[in-house]
């Protein structure tokens, strides 16, 4: 898998805002208070805890706008790259500069990484986990207002599949487009009508009888949502070679093995994003 492209433009303003939300309309006062806008500070930038790297870049954005706002000057350096595995302790990062650029920017920089972070690092968990079957880890909407560009580059760093990032990427009907429509096999029907062929349409099922209803429609992609195992050892049974199938509703690591192994093509983990957790990542002053 190639590496993920990082999601420059969305970074930027992501970073303008959060400054503008952390340094409020007088700045970071405490540190004017006792640095004035002179001085030198270096800092490092630690993992605590073994973890996959990602949101690297967003760092040195995050000094490069504080440097622009107080007109000073910052250097950051970059010391891993973003999908490297870690263990506690590595520097993963140094600036150096001002303490107002390098403390005024300190919470806004720890924040993204540690985010960025933690979703990289389930991401990679849950791939670890199904590693040697077919079926590939991927991401949904489920994602911060926003940020969904960095989250879902994260997912990408941590070795998953980004999934749908807009709701123009392709036509994926599920209970509610079902219930309007009348049904699958209205639902795909009238999405052909629209001009979408149907092996580019994914449609959502609940049972087997609606499986061999989107089958039979000539769906190309078929989510199995929240059916039990066995449920979905048959939709595979019945789906070979005719859609590719996938698995989504309650999955999380440490459960996805004998989901992956039941012959689907992809799971996909809301988890990923909205259950992650930021990992501990620090700033250390050193001089």
């Amino acid at each position: 898998m190639s590496p993920p492209v990082f999601p420059l433009d969305a970074a930027r303003e992501a970073v303008i805002r959060a400054l503008d939300e952390d340094l409020g309309p007088g700045g970071d006062v405490t540190t004017r208070a006792i640095a004035g806008t002179g001085g030198r500070a270096v800092g490092e930038i630690v993992a605590r805890e073994p973890l996959v790297v990602a949101g690297l870049p967003l760092v040195a954005l995050v000094f490069e706008e504080m440097a622009r706002r107080t007109g000073l000057a910052a250097r950051v350096v970059l010391l891993c790259d973003d999908g490297a595995t870690v263990a506690a302790g590595t520097v993963l990062a140094t600036v150096e500069g001002p303490p107002a650029v390098v403390l005024g920017g300190e919470r806004v920089a720890l924040n993204f990484l540690g985010r960025l972070t933690g979703i990289a690092s389930l991401t990679a968990e849950a791939v670890r986990e199904v590693a040697g079957t077919r079926a590939r880890v991927s991401d949904t909407r489920k994602t911060t207002p926003g940020l969904r560009a960095l989250e879902k580059y994260a997912v990408a760093a941590g070795g998953g599949e980004n999934h749908r990032s807009t709701l123009d990427a392709m036509v994926l009907l599920k209970d509610n487009h079902k219930l309007i429509a009348g049904g699958v096999g209205e639902a795909i029907r009238r999405a052909e009508a629209a001009g979408y062929p149907a092996h580019g349409i994914e449609v959502e099922v609940d049972t087997l009888e609606e499986l061999d209803e989107a089958l039979a429609a000539g769906a190309g992609w078929i989510l199995l949502d929240n059916m039990p195992l066995e449920a979905i050892r048959e939709a595979a049974r019945r789906g070979a070679g005719r859609a590719r199938l996938e698995v989504s509703g309650g999955l999380r690591p440490g459960r996805l093995r004998a989901f992956a192994e039941a012959g689907v093509d992809r799971l996909s983990l809301g988890t990923l994003t909205h259950g992650a957790r930021a990992m501990d990542v620090a700033l250390d002053v050193r001089s």
